[in-house]
């Protein structure tokens, strides 16, 4: 019962991961800064892995898609094939934690499970390395350019994104981990021993057939000089 709650915890835990991961890939504020005014904030300049937008201080935003994947910079490109890694890598993992969680009707034994569910532990554990490599190259990127005194471009601070994308994969990785150690349980758990009883129950039905059998000797009869 025990480890099956550990199941679900880690269940869960890599379930609300995947979802972390699944919502930075789409999200507007990878990185973002500002410019400001003497009384206002009077834009705001934000970029994800597909487009760079600037927003004014009446709300509008102006963007403008990448125009080619080619002519991306590297560490973008990057990024998105981690990204998009960790998102199916996450899928799959929660099919195959479903099929080899204990409170589950698929899978076949106990033992056969719980090597699914192993594998389901490192599928997560990939995908949340993945995001971890993507969100932490992508960070690396802006912390060295906001560092760099000779960098004269915009500078950029770290966005939302990142951190979503990084409480996501540690999630994944915790989770994963958990489920790597149900195969390490269930090899542990005692097995239930049987004893061989075969020479007992032949000398037990030796003994049953020879007190089924009638004695057949004749009684003895002794004479009145016998005890003379």
């Amino acid at each position: 019962m025990a480890s099956t709650s550990v199941e679900i915890i880690a269940f869960l835990l890599t379930i609300s991961g995947w979802v972390l991961v699944s919502s930075t890939l789409p999200t507007d504020y990878w990185k973002v800064s500002t410019i400001d005014g003497t009384v206002i904030t009077t834009a705001t300049f934000w970029a994800n892995l597909w487009k760079t937008c600037v927003t004014d201080s009446t709300g509008v935003s102006n963007c403008k898609d990448f125009p080619s994947m080619l002519a991306l910079d590297g560490y973008i490109q990057a990024c998105r094939g981690l990204m998009i890694s960790a998102v199916c890598l996450g899928f799959f993992g929660a099919v195959f934690g479903l099929v080899g969680m204990k409170c589950t009707k698929v899978g076949g034994s106990d033992q056969t499970k719980a090597k699914i569910a192993c594998l389901a532990g490192l599928i997560f554990i990939l995908s949340g390395l993945c995001s971890m490599t993507s969100c932490s190259l992508y960070a690396n990127r802006i912390t060295s350019e906001f560092f760099d005194p000779s960098f004269v471009a915009q500078k950029y601070e770290l966005g939302a994104a990142l951190f979503i994308g990084w409480a996501g994969a540690s999630l994944c990785i915790i989770g994963g981990s958990i489920f790597c150690f149900s195969i390490a349980e269930n090899s542990n758990s005692p097995r239930r021993g049987y004893a061989y009883n075969g020479a007992a129950s032949i000398m037990s039905s030796r003994t049953k057939v020879h007190n089924s059998v009638p004695d057949k000797t004749p009684p003895k009869h002794f004479d009145k000089n016998a005890y003379v």
